[in-house]
C-alpha cells in the first residue's frame, strides 16, 4: 500500500476513535516510520491495541498536555494519559527548543503511554544538529538478575548525534536480547523466535513466542543488561513521576487503567565543549573506526543508524507490505 494512502487510513481510524486530526496525524507518522525502518513490531501491528485502549478509556483521546517550565533548560510534561506519540512529540520539540536556546534541553514526561520507537524522536533532534539521549520504561518482561519474576520492561536506551554527513548516528536498543514487539508479531503470524532470547513460565528456554510472552525475556549481557534496565527504570520512571518497579501496565492485556509510562529526553548542542571542532572530531572518530581491519565477510564497519537509514531510504520508494492479519485489522477498524 502506498504510504500516503496508508497514512490517510490510519488518520481516519484514529480520528474515528476520538483523536484530533493533529494527534491522529502525529500518531500515524510514528507508526508508518516504524514500518519504513523495518521495526514492524512497533508499527501497524500495534494499531488495534491503541484503538482498543482508547475505546476502553485507558488512553485519553481528548488529552490536554500540561507543560511545567522549571527553567530555561528544564521542562516537566504531564501527558494527561494521552497516546504516547503525542506526549513524546510534545516533549522532544520542547527539548529541541530548550537546547537551541540554552545549549541543553532536559524534558521529563509522566502520564504517557507507549510511544513507539525511541530512535524516531532522537532523529528529530539530530536533524536539528543536536546530540540527544532518550529513555522510556515499559511493562514487565525481564526478570532482574537473580529474580524469578519479570519486573523490568525491555527499557530501550537511545543515543543520537550528528555525524557531519546525511546519515545520523542513532543507537536505539532494548536491554533485552530481542524486543517484545518482535515476539508479539511472531506469535500473531505463527512464527518462531531465535534460541537464547526467552524462557517459558517454567524457566525453560523456548522458541515459541506465545510461551515467551507468558514467561521471561532474557537481558543482554546477563547482570549488566539487568543493571541497565534498572537504570532506565529509575531515569524514566522514578525520576519523571511515571510508573516504575513493574507498575507499567501491559498495553495488550491490562485495561484496568492508564499505563503512566515515563519518558526522559535530553538534547544538547554538540559544540558545548569543543566549539566548531565537533564536526571535524566526529568525522575523525568515525573514519578511524571504519578504517580498522575487518573480519572475513565484513565489507564495511557500520555505525548505529546506517542500516536503518538505508532501509528507510529503500522502503520509501516502495509500497508498504501489509500482512493479511494487519489488513484485516485496518478493514475492521475503518468500519
Amino acid at each position: 500500500m502506498k504510504t500516503q494512502i496508508l497514512k490517510k487510513k490510519i488518520v481516519k481510524i484514529f480520528h474515528k476513535y476520538g483523536l484530533s486530526k493533529n494527534h491522529s496525524s502525529i500518531s500515524a507518522d510514528a507508526l508508518i516510520n516504524a514500518e519504513l525502518v523495518g521495526a514492524y513490531g512497533h508499527g501497524l501491528s500495534r494499531l488495534k491495541m491503541y484503538c482498543d485502549r482508547i475505546s476502553k478509556n485507558v488512553i485519553n483521546s481528548k488529552a490536554k498536555i500540561k507543560i511545567k517550565k522549571i527553567s530555561q533548560s528544564i521542562t516537566h510534561v504531564d501527558g494527561n494519559n494521552s497516546i504516547g506519540f503525542v506526549a513524546a512529540d510534545t516533549a522532544i520539540k520542547i527539548a529541541i527548543n530548550n537546547a537551541k536556546k540554552t545549549g541543553i534541553g532536559l524534558v521529563a514526561v509522566k502520564n504517557s503511554g507507549h510511544y513507539g520507537l525511541s530512535g524516531y524522536y532522537a532523529e528529530q533532534a539530530v536533524k536539528k544538529k543536536l546530540m540527544v539521549m532518550v529513555f522510556t520504561n515499559a511493562p514487565p518482561a525481564v526478570a532482574p538478575h537473580g529474580a524469578l519474576k519479570s519486573l523490568f520492561g525491555t527499557n530501550p536506551i537511545c543515543f543520537g548525534t550528528p555525524t557531519g554527513s546525511k546519515i545520523p548516528f542513532i543507537l536505539d536498543t532494548s536491554i533485552s536480547m530481542i524486543n517484545r514487539g518482535k515476539i508479539r508479531v511472531a506469535a500473531r503470524e505463527g512464527g518462531k523466535i531465535p534460541e537464547g532470547v526467552a524462557l517459558d513460565k517454567f524457566g525453560k528456554p523456548t522458541t515459541d513466542p506465545k510461551k515467551a510472552l507468558e514467561g521471561v525475556q532474557l537481558p543482554i549481557a546477563g547482570f549488566r543488561g539487568s543493571g541497565l534496565a534498572w537504570m532506565v527504570d529509575i531515569l524514566s520512571g522514578v525520576f519523571t513521576g511515571g510508573n516504575h518497579a513493574g507498575r507499567v501496565k501491559d498495553p495488550f492485556t491490562d485495561f484496568s487503567g492508564p499505563q503512566n509510562i515515563g519518558h526522559l529526553f535530553f538534547a544538547m548542542k554538540p559544540n558545548l565543549f569543543v566549539g566548531n571542532n565537533f564536526n571535524k572530531r566526529i568525522k575523525d572518530n568515525i573514519k578511524k573506526i571504519k578504517k580498522l581491519p575487518k573480519i572475513k565477510g565484513v565489507k564495511e564497519i557500520l555505525y548505529p543508524g546506517q542500516n536503518k537509514f538505508n532501509r528507510y531510504k529503500n522502503n520509501l520508494k516502495k509500497e508498504i507490505k501489509i500482512s493479511k492479519n494487519i489488513l484485516n485489522d485496518l478493514n475492521i477498524l475503518l468500519k
